[in-house]
């Protein structure tokens, strides 16, 4: 056991010295600034953007975790009352369908008015 984790310690100091070693940098300042989402980051903070941008982020992050919802209902149907689970994801679908056309019919889905 002594012996393993000496090999064992041994390869991980070598591989990480390896890694500090191997790596080609050359650092230029496109790869020096940071990336901020699509925005300039050299320009003005104060620079107006769309909130509609953050509404379908929104809606993205909404239907994610529908499907983190409805992701155990495979194994709830297998239950010995499998109708309950049904109905559950059923309501939780019909929710979010409503929802995802009443965020249509105001249109908050399109991007240029």
């Amino acid at each position: 056991m002594t012996v393993m984790t000496l090999i064992l310690i041994t390869i991980t100091t070598i591989l990480a010295l390896i890694s500090f070693w191997l790596p080609y940098t050359t650092p230029d300042m496109e790869k020096l600034s940071p990336y901020e989402c699509g925005f300039d980051p050299l320009g003005s903070a104060r620079l107006p953007f769309s909130v509609r941008f953050f509404l379908v982020a929104i809606l993205f992050l909404l239907f994610d975790l529908e499907i983190a919802l409805l992701l155990p209902t495979p194994w709830a149907s297998q239950l010995n009352t499998p109708l309950m689970p049904l109905m559950l994801a059923a309501a939780i679908l019909t929710l979010l369908t409503i929802g995802l056309f009443y965020e249509w019919s105001e249109g908050g889905l399109e991007w240029a008015e």
